[in-house]
């Protein structure tokens, strides 16, 4: 898990940091923040500014421009997806998985499953980077952890718009996750591992190990409250200290308190997100800040740590995208976990290194990076 020596606090030790920008705010509606962005335009435009404020990854939704509502139409999520690319070429894409497209004919009615429509996602065109992905249904009641003060001014201060969001749960049980994982892959589009608690980030590494899923471990804590960690500094430590060594992992959280946690992070070494989506404020009391706003308050608590922000091509190598697996034991050797334990293997399962001449590449089965089972007898 994640192992932090005597020199992994220094800045100059630390990978750059990704910043993931949220711009989008599927829970609100125009009005309800300054910077939501509703036309074509707009949505492509909050990308930019986003890019060059200092975000290289970009968490998408889409808007539809006619209703202001989040949009469940395919064709739109194809255009955005397009205007984007060509905006912003180098930036990551990873688009919401949380989305179930609506069929557009009674003939696809007739056929419509919920399921189907999620998978759907691996079908967009142009194909984002990364789809995010949930694993283990669990109520996502994004209100609980919301004040008078942080709902102020929004359509949240209508009790019944707050109930319908109350009652918010993440369906992401074995029946979806397990063919979506499939299905990405054959599509070449990375998973972005969005988790709430330790439990998931659990499920995660028996998928792994069952090689239902063989590639780089990209994820966030969701620390949203609601049947997701909250805002507690032990869970966010107690995640990270269970994280794999290899993976890349981000920082979320709800409201001003994404200041803190994320400040947090930036010195920890990791990464985080921000933008309208998880927050509108400032981290003074009363005062709206905009997405960008966000990001550039991420890159100023870089720069006082003096750690270095990613560019987009540092963020596409630190997160290894396109980058896939072919065995658990290749996918485990490179998130820096113990192999799966071999018949009659005791003891607790450690690697070491050991030099033997004739050995292969770091990351082939015949690299000097062995792995055994380590017991009392050794």
């Amino acid at each position: 898990m994640v192992y932090f020596t005597d020199e992994s606090l220094l800045p100059e030790n630390q990978q750059p940091l990704i910043i993931t920008a949220a711009p989008y705010g599927p829970a609100w509606l125009p009005g309800d923040c300054s910077d939501l962005p509703v036309s074509f335009e707009e949505q492509t435009q909050a990308a930019v500014d986003c890019y060059e404020a200092g975000a290289t990854h970009l968490h998408v939704h889409v808007r539809n421009p006619k209703t202001g509502h989040g949009s469940t139409d395919f064709d739109m999520f194809n255009e955005m997806l397009s205007r984007i690319k060509k905006a912003v070429p180098k930036m990551i894409l990873s688009v919401g998985g949380s989305i179930s497209f609506a069929p557009k004919t009674d003939e696809a009615k007739a056929k419509w499953l919920d399921y189907d429509t999620r998978h759907m996602l691996a079908e967009l065109k142009p194909k984002p980077e990364q789809v995010t992905i949930a694993i283990g249904t669990a109520m996502m009641d994004v209100v609980q952890l919301f004040t008078a003060d942080d709902i102020q001014g929004t359509r949240l201060t209508d009790p019944k718009v707050a109930m319908s969001w109350q009652g918010l749960w993440a369906d992401a049980g074995p029946g979806f996750y397990l063919e979506h994982l499939k299905r990405l892959r054959e599509h070449d589009i990375q998973p972005y591992f969005m988790l709430g608690y330790i439990n998931q980030l659990e499920i995660v590494e028996r998928l792994i190990r069952a090689g239902h899923y063989m590639g780089p471990l990209n994820h966030t804590l969701v620390a949203i409250g609601g049947g997701c960690a909250g805002r507690n500094p032990f869970d966010m430590m107690e995640y990270v200290r269970r994280a794999p060594h290899g993976s890349v992992f981000s920082m979320e959280s709800i409201m001003r308190t994404v200041y803190p946690l994320c400040t947090m992070a930036i010195a920890l070494g990791l990464h985080v997100r921000c933008g309208n989506e998880d927050n509108l404020w400032a981290p003074q009391k009363g005062k709206r800040a905009t997405a960008v706003e966000q990001v550039k308050y991420m890159v100023e608590t870089a720069r006082r740590l003096d750690r270095k922000v990613a560019t987009a091509e540092e963020a596409r190598e630190i997160m290894k995208i396109g980058t896939w697996y072919n065995s658990p034991d290749e996918t485990l050797r490179n998130l820096g976990l113990p192999p799966n334990r071999k018949e009659g293997q005791v003891g607790f399962l450690t690697k070491y290194e050991k030099d033997m001449p004739g050995r292969g590449p770091m990351g082939s089965d015949s690299h000097p990076m062995a792995y055994c089972g380590v017991g009392p007898e050794d």
